[in-house]
């Protein structure tokens, strides 16, 4: 996995939010989904690992938001945790798969990922967590590579026409959505393994320079 992304390991980030501010609109769902390279090569979902959050402090709930996600952010079942918690565990996990797969860093995968990317570094801002194990600013979009390999943009079509199964009553929760879209973003990467004439061969500027 180090070689094939360059020492980053991607992992799945979706959230559902109360508005699309990220320094004042609640986060009130996080869910990460690690992957693996199996012993053929083939680009796998590893763990998931998803929480309910709390808003913080003086959040803004924007209604419009919570129709749209169905999300009752006070709602005595959802068993939310306060934000650096939830951050706190997720962080955790990712950490560990990135040492246990030889990684430096994680890369965020999502699906139009500069939403999500902003609101997780937000939020790790806000709860004064110094090790935020993503790459600041670079991401993997799944919306970019569905235009790609599929001629479509939206989530729901795009898995649709890769073949995968798509539950509408299901959607936007952040679990749901973060490991349809890490089918996805896994699909589209073995297909294109799949079409190469000759195995992936890992960047080398040394190679090059001998060349």
């Amino acid at each position: 996995m180090a070689l094939r992304f360059r020492g980053y390991l991607p992992v799945v980030i979706d959230v559902e939010t109360a508005g699309f501010n990220c320094k004042t609109d609640a986060l009130l769902e996080i869910a990460a989904v690690t992957l693996q390279l199996d012993e053929t090569g083939r680009l796998r979902q590893h763990e998931s690992h998803a929480y309910h959050v709390e808003p913080f402090p003086g959040a803004k709930l924007n209604p419009e938001a919570l129709a749209f996600n169905g999300i009752d952010p006070y709602h005595p079942f959802r068993l939310a945790r306060p934000e650096a918690d939830a951050l706190g565990l997720v962080f955790q996990a990712i950490r560990h798969a990135v040492k246990e797969q030889g990684c430096t860093r994680a890369i965020l995968v999502g699906h139009n990922p500069t939403f999500d990317l902003t609101f997780v570094n937000a939020a790790a801002e806000r709860c004064g967590i110094k090790r935020n194990p993503f790459h600041p600013f670079s991401s993997f979009d799944t919306a970019t590579l569905g235009a790609l390999a599929y001629g479509q943009t939206v989530l729901a079509r795009a898995v649709q026409a890769a073949g995968l199964e798509w539950d509408s009553a299901q959607a936007h929760s952040a679990r749901y959505d973060a490991e349809r879209t890490a089918a996805l973003f896994c699909t589209i990467f073995n297909r294109w393994e799949d079409q190469q004439a000759t195995p992936f061969t890992p960047y080398s500027p040394a190679a090059v320079a001998e060349s």
